[in-house]
């Protein structure tokens, strides 16, 4: 390589240096900016994420007080809160309100819980399902049916115990061979829980099937 060539190498790599410090100087600010803000973002995140921590375990604490007050049910009732932890406690005041035979109550508090869109859908199911088991008859037929249906769709949380209650306003209808039909068919289902095996058998032999036959 001539001297020549060599100094216009040396030029060159001057220049681009040179072009390099004065980009960043024009613009380094922007990769300042963008750790702050990776940096900032971080720590928001974790102290949102404490934050949320510390609501859910003092809601918990106070939902265990609550319980163990003399008077549970109107203790839950008087919590504060709001969107999904409302919801919880809507459920909560719901199963408290049924224990103490406060039918009127638990059935608005569930389903206040049922039409809480913070809660999960699995948790609005179960406001749902709980309903329609304490309501019973007094619902409408064709509004009963039409939410069993519903809670027995394919995939559903609960679908068994919607197609237990199926089963019972089958036999209320009097149809009793098509209630046993629905109870051998929760039998046969893979997903049944021992509680409601134990059920449905007790339904097939009260009505004078064999929980064995299929």
């Amino acid at each position: 390589m001539s001297e020549t060539d060599s100094f216009i190498d040396e030029v060159t790599e001057e220049v681009r240096r040179d072009r390099l410090f004065a980009a960043f100087r024009k613009y380094g600010w922007i990769g300042g900016v963008a750790i702050v803000a990776i940096v900032g973002g971080a720590a928001w995140s974790e102290w949102t994420k404490a934050e949320a921590r510390a609501k859910a375990q003092a809601f918990g604490d106070a939902v265990l007080a609550a319980a163990q007050t003399a008077d549970p049910e109107a203790a839950l009732a008087a919590l504060p809160g709001t969107g999904a932890q409302a919801g919880l406690g809507a459920l909560m005041t719901a199963a408290q309100a049924a224990q103490a035979g406060h039918v009127d109550v638990a059935l608005a508090q569930y389903r206040a819980a049922a039409a809480s869109a913070e809660l999960p859908a699995s948790l609005r199911d179960l406001a749902r399902i709980k309903a329609l088991i304490l309501a019973g008859s007094a619902i409408d037929p064709a509004t009963r049916a039409s939410e069993l249906a519903d809670l027995a769709r394919a995939g559903a949380p609960y679908r068994l115990l919607a197609v237990e209650q199926q089963a019972l306003d089958t036999l209320a209808a009097g149809d009793r061979e098509g209630a046993i039909a629905i109870a051998r068919g929760i039998l046969a289902d893979a997903g049944v829980t021992p509680g409601l095996q134990q059920r449905a058998s007790e339904l097939i032999v009260a009505l004078g099937g064999d929980p064995a036959q299929q």
